[in-house]
């Protein structure tokens, strides 16, 4: 599962809707995010589950309108990557 929340946390920094990613100071901005979508996708979320959490998280924890960072499109790479790597079609 560290592979997993390895490659989440790449496509997060990827994303970096708030940008503030910076390889070599900091990483790890959206790591509060890695758990709760890990066992969201785990789970079977769909891509509006997912969009869900991640406009509450963006609203709630980072103070952000989730309409100006593309949560419905992260939503549904993240849901293409999880069935991707974990061998569901």
């Amino acid at each position: 599962m560290y592979e997993r929340a390895d490659e989440l946390r790449r496509l997060l920094n990827e994303w970096d809707f708030i940008g503030v990613f910076d390889p070599d100071t900091n990483a790890d901005e959206y790591d509060c995010m890695l758990s709760p979508l890990l066992e969201q996708l785990a789970s079977g979320a769909d891509a509006n589950e997912i969009r869900g959490h991640l406009d509450e998280e963006i609203r709630g924890h980072f103070g952000m309108s989730p309409e100006l960072v593309g949560t419905a499109r992260m939503a549904e790479r993240l849901v293409a990557w999880w069935h991707t790597g974990s061998g569901e079609q």
